[in-house]
């Protein structure tokens, strides 16, 4: 049976470290089986092109710089809103590149966001969103790289990073 393999991006390491703290308080745990992250394709199959594909684009981008801009309700959970427009070219280069491959879901806009709370009732979800935002002021993180993991109906394998160029 083949893989199904999910893409996110590799932000910098204190960003990560930040939202997986959050994420680890505010997440359910028996649900938390992974560290923050920022998802770029959610099902993709395991085909040599994807490989080949993600490495040959990396190794051809720059790291770049993004905003974290605002905390976001999302009805049962809370997420913070990413803003980048390098981040936006990639995603569509991407989906030209993968669009015989890939489910409807992925086949939309990307919303670049990091989830910290999934999964809770709305009430939970409301109060920690009004929390955030009394002492939010927007910041910004590096992407790095993309991250192919495998998913194992649940928890996910990491099995390979690409990262980007270094900055110059």
């Amino acid at each position: 049976m083949s893989k199904t393999l999910i893409l996110t991006l590799i932000i910098n390491k204190e960003a990560d470290e930040y939202f997986t703290t959050l994420r680890n308080l505010h997440f359910p745990q028996h649900l938390n089986y992974l560290r923050a992250h920022l998802t770029l394709f959610h099902n993709l199959p395991e085909d040599k092109e994807v490989y080949e594909s993600v490495k040959a684009f990396c190794g051809n981008q720059q790291g770049f710089t993004m905003e974290v801009s605002e905390v976001r309700s999302i009805g049962n959970g809370v997420a913070f809103k990413i803003q980048s427009d390098t981040l936006m070219a990639l995603h569509a280069k991407l989906q030209v590149r993968f669009k015989p491959l890939l489910i409807p879901q992925d086949q939309q806009r990307l919303w670049p966001h990091i989830t910290i709370q999934n999964k809770v009732p709305a009430v939970l979800a409301n109060s920690l969103t009004a929390q955030l935002k009394e002492d939010f002021v927007p910041f910004t993180i590096e992407a790095e790289g993309i991250a192919v993991w495998e998913y194992l109906s649940g928890p996910w394998s990491l099995l390979h990073n690409y990262p980007f160029q270094k900055k110059h």
